[in-house]
Formats: structure tokens, sequence, C-alpha cells
């Protein structure tokens, strides 16, 4: 076995501080509050187990039941199974959905620790079910007023398994706690979390996991000619800026970065183009969840120590009504030239994100990747079951983003992206429209950005995902943190 390590959830100071302790321990006793992971093929005379309780688990099995609650009084013994005749990446989200309802069992017993023991020595089907307890744990309760109550009551995992190396346990931690850092950037009301605030929370977390953060401010976003993003905030009080992650370690293995650009809107009216409502402005505090992600990346990135180069940018402001916001037949300046007409002030996001896509040329990428709650179209096309990707990358690394999806379960459906589409954005006015029309809204919204690149490039539209209006397993109520666990697995995928 490997030497017993801890290692410690820690949530910015600015949020209610959420501890979690996930270690791996040489032994556990039947007097612990325990999981024990096995298949359907375990010899349970092994185990410390009763007679009773061996028939009570085989005659649930022989029901077709994956998880047998066993009540000791002092302690409970739970025993999970799977399914061992779906693919890998549905037995491992399987384990994550049970590992919700385990921790939802624990907290309503006041269980404050629980060991999770590897009877299959298999560290894939570990990790997964480990991970989906640990994200079900998530909560944001900062501003209720009994929130030390509702605070869940776990507070330690220790995970006992010959096949679970520290690494990977390591790898497991950041990005749990990279998630929970996500979700809290985007569960802050936006009255909290404006533009200079959320540039102010990524220098923190550059400080703490070691990754370098630069924020411009708007003088310099004028001096640069960013002319989408000055205005979709020419309606706003609050400053607009603009923030590069760097993570370039010396011992790298890719000479031209991977750029990751996440879409920063804080809160979004829909400008003139107002959103109807109710239920479709209540929750725009979420379209900064690309950004969010961003960050979340480069934070578990640089904490498990990636050698791979990888830069980040976020344009951010809010989208607001004013006497001084932009409005529809307005045309606007891209910081490239490029003119385009205003026809939708919804439509805000492509906007911004269009001069970091024109900023990170002079980076010359390997790859591009924009992340981004973009369009209404997307979230109506798959629900909110996986996400839209699409662009020119090629065929190899697109199939490498879906099969990275597969695994975590933040799947990609890729829309097709022929060249007819961009002809749905041309504009008799400007060089180009910010809208195509009614039809394949998501996808011209990709083509829009694409046409200020000059590198390969793949659009991620996470819409639909991103935030939840009711509990939706692992991923809780509200802000998901989808995103971090994908691009993750992709970039240390890249890395092997």
């Amino acid at each position: 076995m490997n030497r017993e390590i801890t290692l410690s959830l820690h949530i910015f100071k600015v949020f209610m501080m959420k501890t979690m302790n996930i270690r791996k321990t040489q032994s556990y006793t039947f007097d612990e509050n325990i999981v024990l992971l096995v298949d359907k093929e375990t010899d349970f005379s092994g185990i410390n187990l009763t007679l009773p309780e061996i028939n009570f688990i085989q005659k649930e099995f022989g029901k077709k039941s994956q998880q047998v609650l066993l009540n000791r009084f002092k302690n409970w013994i739970i025993i999970q199974t799977f399914d061992k005749t779906k693919k890998t990446s549905q037995i491992k989200e399987s384990l994550r959905k049970a590992g919700y309802s385990i921790c939802q069992h624990l907290q309503k017993q006041k269980v404050e620790k629980v060991t999770i023991v590897d009877c299959i020595r298999d560290s894939g089907h570990m990790l997964a079910l480990t991970e989906g307890l640990a994200l079900s744990n998530y909560q944001f309760v900062k501003y209720l007023k009994d929130a030390e109550e509702k605070t869940s009551s776990i507070k330690e995992i220790s995970v006992v398994s010959d096949s679970l190396n520290e690494g990977e346990l390591h790898k497991l931690m950041a990005l749990v706690e990279a998630v929970y850092v996500s979700r809290d950037l985007v569960n802050e009301p936006a009255s909290v979390m404006t533009s200079v605030k959320l540039s102010e929370e990524f220098q923190k977390l550059g400080k703490e996991a070691g990754f370098k953060v630069d924020i411009f401010d708007k003088k310099k976003i004028e001096s640069l000619k960013m002319g989408g993003l000055l205005a979709v905030n020419q309606g706003s009080t609050q400053l607009p800026t603009f923030s590069v992650f760097e993570w370039k370690p010396a011992n790298t293995i890719n000479a031209k970065p991977i750029v990751l650009v996440g879409k920063g809107v804080v809160y979004d009216t829909g400008g003139y183009s107002l959103k109807p409502t109710p239920d479709s402005m209540d929750y725009m505090k979420c379209d900064m969840a690309g950004a969010a992600a961003v960050a979340g990346v480069l934070y578990t990135i640089a904490k498990t120590k990636l050698p791979v180069y990888v830069i980040g940018l976020v344009p951010s402001t809010d989208n607001r009504v004013s006497a001084d916001a932009y409005s529809p037949g307005d045309i606007i300046t891209i910081s490239d030239g490029t003119t385009v007409e205003v026809l939708n002030t919804d439509a805000e996001g492509r906007l911004i994100l269009a001069d970091a896509l024109v900023y990170a040329k002079q980076f010359n990428p390997e790859l591009l990747i924009d992340i981004a709650t973009l369009t209404g179209a997307a979230h109506r096309a798959i629900g909110t079951v996986g996400v839209v990707g699409m662009g020119n990358a090629s065929d190899e690394t697109i199939a490498n983003i879906v099969a990275s999806g597969n695994d975590v379960y933040e799947r990609v459906a890729v829309f097709p992206f022929w060249e007819e589409y961009g002809e749905m954005i041309k504009s008799d006015i400007a060089d180009l429209k910010n809208i195509g029309g009614e039809l394949a809204g998501a996808i011209t919204a990709g083509k829009f950005l694409e046409y200020f690149t000059n590198y390969p490039y793949f659009h991620l539209d996470i819409a639909g995902m991103a935030f939840m209006k009711k509990p939706d397993n692992y991923r809780g109520t509200g802000a998901t943190g989808m995103g971090v666990r994908l691009l993750y697995n992709f970039l240390n995928n890249y890395c092997k």
C-alpha cells in the first residue's frame, strides 16, 4: 500500500469555507461508516460481514439492486456494485451517481467520516465513486441565516485501495477543488461578482495555484480597441476587464500554446433586446460559467503541474440597459477592424469573445477552445444532458475532445460546421451581423466566432449544462462547474 496522504479541499475566503479531507489509508474497521465497492462475483466470505448480512446482500443483488444499505445502528455499511455489461464510461457515470445517493444518505444520518474500500482493484471505478461523493457534498449556503445548521456533516473521505496511487488521488482532489471554485464563482449574485470582482478572484486563484494572471482595465481595453467588449459594456456602471492567464512550466511538451477562452458576462439582461421574464433573466448570473470553467482548468493544471503550455483569456462585463447602452442597428468595430451590425443586443457573448479570439492570434495557438453559455438554440437542441461542439480543428482533436466528454460524462454533440452557415451572418452594411436568423442559431454563432480565428479552433456551447434549476445528482443545483472536468481530462490525456 502507498503511504498515507491527506489532501484538503480549500475554497477562497471570499466564500463560506467548505472543507473536506480526502485521504488514502491502509486499513479500516467495520466499526466505521464504510462503502464497499464490489462486483457481483465478490466473495463476501473474506469480508467481515455476518452470514445474515451476506444473505441479504445476495438477495438484493438477485433483485438487480446495485446499492445495499446495512444499518448496524452505530454505523452504516453500504455495498455498491454496478452493471458490468455497460460501457466503461457508463459504469463510471453510474458510480458517480451512486456517490450522490450515498452522500444524500450520509448527510441525512449526520455522518462525518466515511471510508470507501476497493474490493475489485479498479482505480477508475474507485475514482468515479469517490468523485461523485465529493462533488455531491458541495453546497452554496453562504446567504442562509441558518447556514451552519444546513452545512453538510461530511468532513472526511478515506480511501482504501491497492489499485489507486497517490498521483491519481491528487489529480482527483485538485479537480474536485476546482469544480467547487468554479461553482462558487457562478453561484455568487451579480451584485457581488462584478467583472472587477471576478478578476480579483482570478488573481487569488493564480497566486494559490501558481499560474500567472494579468488583468487589463478599461483604459488598456480601449488601447487595444476591443470594440465588442466595450460596446457590450456601454450600458453598465461597472467597468469591464480582460483577464490573461498563463501556465508555462519548464518541462512543457508543446511549443505553441493551447488557448482556452471563456465568456465572462457576469449578468445578462439582454440589453435593449430585453430577455422576457419570468425564468429567463432570473439565472443570468450564470452567463460567466465559461469564464469560471477556464479559471478552474488553469487552477487544476497548475495544482497538478501538467507539463502543458496553456493560455487562458476571459473578456468580462455585464450586459445592461441604460441611455448609453448599445442598441439594435448599431455598427461596432472589433479589435481587428471587422465591422459588425448589431441586430440583437442579447447576442452579446459572441461580441466580447471576438475580441478575445483576435487577441489570441499573437500566441499562434496550436489549438484554441472557447467555452461559453452562448445560445438558447444549443440548449433547446440537446437539453441539459450534454453540450454542443463545433469547429475546424482536426478530426483527431475533435475525436479526443469527444472522448474526454464521454469519459467524464460532459458529453459533446458535434454539430456540422459547413461553409454555408457562414453566409448566414453576412451583413449588407457591415462585414458581419451578430445573428444569422431563425435557423441553426447555435451554428451561426459558432461561425461568427470562427471568422476571427486563423488557427485550429473548437467551440463549446454549454448553455444547457452550466446551471441547473433543480437537483441533478452530483452536479447539484445551481452552477455545475461544467467544462472543468472535460477540459482537464482533455489536457491530461494530451500530456500522455
